[in-house]
C-alpha cells in the first residue's frame, strides 16, 4: 500500500457552519456565547455598544480567561452616532519603568512563541513575572463608558461579580486550551491551584453535570472594582496587591507604572478605499499597515474573485508586512498560539463597537496574581529581544501590536465592523474579509467561511486547499506554498468576526470553526 501522504492533512474533517443573526435593538458577537449573552442582557437593559462591549469583554475574564483580562490590554473603535464620529480608545500596554534589558539575554536559539523572536534565556520574555507590562484592560474599559457609555460602572460589574463568584465553566475547549499550556502553567503554583486541580488537565463531568473551576480571588478583586471604581486598580490597594505579587516572583512592575499609566482617546487613522472610509488605530496596531496594504491594491476593475485577485491580495500583504518589518519592527512568527478575543456590538441607536483585547499569548504570563486572582499578561513578548530595531524592548515602552479592530464607514454610515484573534495572523485575515465584502460583494456570513490565506510569516503561504488550482499556481508565483484545513485547533487563519448592515438591516456572524463563538441579538 502506497502510503503517501503529501496531500492535504485531514486534521479535521467535520462540516462546520455557523447562523448569522439579525437584530433591530442590537447585536452582540464574541468568542464565548456565555460572554455574549451578558452583553446583550445589558443592551437589553438600557445600555448601549459601549456598555455591551465593555461588559463582555468583563465576562470573558470568567468564561474565556486565558485570551483576555484585567491583566492585559487593547484597543477599541468607536463609532458614535449621534455625533456622527469614530474614536479610538487606547488601552495598550507598556514595559515597566524598572525594566532591565540585561533580563533578557539571548541564549543564542531559535523562539518558539508567538513571534519567533531569538530566543531568550529561561523565556523570561514569554512568560513569568518578567514577561509582564502594565496593565491598561481596568483604565479603557472604564474611560469608554465614563465618555461614551450609559450604565455605570458598579452596573456592569454586578452581573460580572456573580459569574466570577461561580466560576469558570469546564468545556472539552477549556481542557484543550490548559492542555496546550500544562507544561508551563504547572511551573507557576497558583496557576496551576487553579488550572490543574489534583495536578492534572481539567476534564468536563462525564455524569453530564455543570463543573467549574474557581477562579481564586478574581469575584473579590471584581467586588473591590466595583465598590471603589476603576482608578482602584490603579492608585489603591489593588494596584499595591499586584505590584507585590509580581515583584516577590522577580518582576519590575512598580507602584509608579500603575500610577502613571492613563487609557486615551484618539482619532482614528482613515484609509479611503472606493465609497468605504476604514476606521483603524493609527499606532500600535497592525492598524497601519492595513492601510499600506490597502494603499498596494490595483485597481480591481470587476467583481469577479479569480485567482488573479488572490495574487494581488496576496501580494500586497507580503510588501505590506516587509514594509512594517523594515520599519516598524517585527519578526517571523513560528508559533501557533491563537490568542487574543475580539467583541463586536451594535445598538438600536447605530452605536458600533469593534475591540480587539487581550493576554497576548495564551494564559498570557502564565502567572497568577494570587492575592487579586488576576492572569497577568505577557506583553514583552511583543518587543523584539534585540537591541538597536524598531521594536526593541526597553523601560516605559509601548510595544508594537498586530490586533487590528475596525469600523468602516460607507457613505458616511456604519457598513461594517471586523477584527480577530490569532496574533499576527490577524490582519491578513480581517484585510481579506473586508475586500470580500465591498470588492466581492460576499455577506459577512460567506466572507468569514471562503477560503483565506496567510503570508504573515513572509517566507511561505499558507492557503486553504477548497481554493483552485489555479489560485494555488498564481500564489505559488510570490513564495512557497503551504497547504492547511481550515481547523479548529491550530488556527491557521486566525479568528475573525462581526457586524454587516445592509440595506439597514444589521447582521452579526463569527469564525464557523471557533467552537464556542456567537453572535446574539436582541
Amino acid at each position: 500500500m502506497d502510503l503517501n501522504l503529501q496531500s492535504r492533512a485531514a486534521y479535521e474533517t467535520w462540516d462546520v457552519s455557523k447562523n448569522a443573526v439579525t437584530g433591530k435593538n442590537g447585536i452582540v458577537v464574541a468568542q464565548e456565547i456565555e460572554a455574549a449573552n451578558i452583553g446583550k442582557q445589558v443592551l437589553s437593559e438600557g445600555g448601549n455598544a459601549i456598555d455591551a462591549a465593555v461588559a463582555t469583554a468583563l465576562a470573558l475574564c470568567v468564561t474565556e480567561p486565558w485570551m483576555s483580562g484585567l491583566g492585559g490590554g487593547g484597543f477599541m473603535i468607536v463609532y458614535l452616532a449621534k455625533q456622527n464620529v469614530v474614536k479610538v480608545v487606547d488601552f495598550g500596554m507598556i514595559s515597566p519603568l524598572e525594566l532591565q534589558v540585561s533580563d533578557y539575554p539571548l541564549s543564542g536559539e531559535a523562539g518558539g512563541d508567538l513571534f519567533g523572536w531569538p530566543a531568550v534565556e529561561n523565556d523570561s520574555n514569554i512568560h513569568g513575572a518578567r514577561s509582564i507590562a502594565v496593565p491598561g484592560s481596568v483604565a479603557g474599559y472604564s474611560l469608554a463608558i465614563d465618555r461614551f457609555g450609559h450604565k455605570s460602572w458598579p452596573e456592569l460589574l454586578g452581573p460580572i461579580i456573580k459569574l466570577a463568584e461561580r466560576g469558570h465553566r469546564k468545556t472539552w475547549w477549556t481542557t484543550l486550551n490548559v492542555a496546550a499550556e500544562a507544561q508551563v502553567l504547572k511551573n507557576y503554583n497558583n496557576s496551576a491551584k487553579v488550572w490543574l486541580p489534583n495536578e492534572t488537565v481539567p476534564i468536563v463531568s462525564q455524569d453530564l453535570s455543570d463543573d467549574f473551576l474557581k477562579l481564586g480571588n478574581l469575584a473579590s478583586t471584581f467586588q473591590l472594582l466595583s465598590d471603589h471604581g476603576a482608578e482602584y486598580f490603579y492608585k489603591g490597594e489593588l494596584a499595591k496587591d499586584i505590584v507585590d505579587d509580581v515583584r516577590a516572583a522577580g518582576g519590575r512592575l512598580s507602584i509608579e507604572d500603575f500610577q502613571n499609566y492613563s487609557a486615551t482617546i484618539k482619532d482614528p487613522l482613515i484609509s479611503v478605499y472606493d465609497s468605504l472610509s476604514i476606521n483603524l488605530e493609527p499606532n500600535y496596531s497592525a492598524g497601519p499597515t492595513f492601510a499600506d496594504a490597502l494603499s498596494r491594491l490595483p485597481d480591481f476593475k470587476y467583481t469577479k474573485l479569480e485567482a488573479a485577485k488572490h495574487f494581488a491580495i496576496a501580494e500586497a500583504l507580503i510588501e505590506a508586512y516587509q514594509h512594517r518589518l523594515n520599519t516598524m519592527g517585527h519578526a517571523g512568527d513560528f508559533g501557533d498560539r491563537s490568542c487574543t478575543t475580539h467583541i463586536n456590538t451594535l445598538d438600536a441607536d447605530g452605536n458600533m463597537v469593534a475591540m480587539t483585547t487581550t493576554l497576548l499569548s495564551r494564559f498570557g504570563s502564565r502567572f497568577i496574581s494570587p492575592s487579586t486572582g488576576i492572569l497577568m499578561n505577557n506583553g514583552i513578548n511583543w518587543f523584539d529581544p534585540r537591541q538597536g530595531r524598531p521594536n526593541s524592548v526597553a523601560p516605559a515602552k509601548k510595544p508594537l501590536s498586530n490586533m487590528c479592530p475596525l469600523i468602516a464607514l460607507k457613505n458616511g454610515q456604519p457598513f461594517f465592523s471586523l477584527g480577530a484573534s490569532g496574533g499576527r495572523k490577524i490582519l491578513a485575515s480581517v484585510f481579506q474579509i473586508a475586500l470580500y465584502i465591498e470588492k466581492f460583494s460576499m455577506t459577512l456570513q460567506s466572507a468569514l467561511a471562503y477560503p483565506r490565506t496567510d503570508v504573515s510569516t513572509l517566507d511561505k503561504i499558507i492557503y486553504d486547499p477548497r481554493f483552485s488550482d489555479q489560485t494555488a499556481k498564481e500564489l505559488g508565483k510570490l513564495a512557497p506554498l503551504k497547504m492547511w484545513e481550515p481547523t479548529t485547533f491550530p488556527s491557521a487563519y486566525a479568528v475573525p468576526s462581526g457586524i454587516h448592515i445592509v440595506d439597514g438591516v444589521a447582521i452579526g456572524a463569527v469564525h464557523p470553526f471557533s467552537p464556542l463563538s456567537a453572535a446574539v441579538a436582541c
